[in-house]
């Protein structure tokens, strides 16, 4: 059973770790770049994440407190991008996204094979 601050204390990490996520997704270097940063909380209970990024294409992986791991795979290009995440649970969702002069168009996947797609026309 979880208890209120064990619950408090994983919302923390993850909205750390989504800050980081989101802070870490405007830079698009040239060469690659690998980070490990570990968040530990006042019962003692961590979390680690570690991120490569080369030109602009994105894994990282992020282990709790609990042992479970997730991970997000991504790979840009000019034409479009696709995009892995695998849950704690082993479940896998994605993302496929490609691009023209036109517009763009993003399929998704569920973890559990159902489909929804957003067209964009400029």
């Amino acid at each position: 059973m979880q208890t209120p601050s064990s619950m408090n204390f994983r919302h923390s990490v993850l909205m750390a770790l989504a800050a980081a996520c989101a802070l870490g997704a405007f830079t698009g270097e040239a060469q690659a770049r690998s980070r490990q940063t570990t968040i530990t909380g006042a019962n003692g209970e961590s979390a680690t994440r570690d991120v490569l990024r080369k030109r602009g294409d994105v894994s990282s992986s992020t282990t709790g407190p609990n042992g479970k791991t997730s991970s997000r795979v991504v790979d840009r290009a000019a034409t479009g991008a696709t995009a892995t995440m695998t849950g704690p649970n082993g479940k896998s969702a994605s993302r496929v996204t490609t691009r023209s002069s036109t517009g763009s168009q993003s399929t998704v996947t569920g973890p559990n094979g159902q489909t929804g797609t957003v067209t964009v026309t400029r």
